[in-house]
């Protein structure tokens, strides 16, 4: 479990766009879920939330934590566990309309 750790807290955060279409991620635990007008991930430095339209993985790399998007890029955000709470029940409510 302890090597587990140790490499989590390995990963370097870094984002890279180009051209607002192609977004590379590093340092990336976990997708906590996606669509293709919304990516929430955990990086060693917080929740991350990128939003945009016709959002698709190109590349996941979960040994190195590497997530590659492509897609149209909107914004991006960083939040709180608490906001990302309400964009869990918000995701939930979408799905049961």
């Amino acid at each position: 479990m302890d090597k587990v750790k140790e490499m989590e807290s390995s990963f370097n955060h870094g984002i890279s766009i180009a051209e607002r279409k192609n977004i590379l991620v590093t340092g990336v635990k976990k997708i906590e879920s996606f669509d293709n007008e919304e990516f929430l991930m955990d990086t060693t430095l917080g929740f991350l939330v990128i939003k945009g339209s016709e959002l698709e993985i190109i590349k996941l790399d979960t040994y190195q934590g590497n997530v590659s998007i492509k897609g149209n890029v909107d914004s991006l955000s960083y939040v709180t566990k608490d906001m990302k709470k309400d964009k869990e029940e918000s995701f939930l409510n979408k799905l049961f309309k």
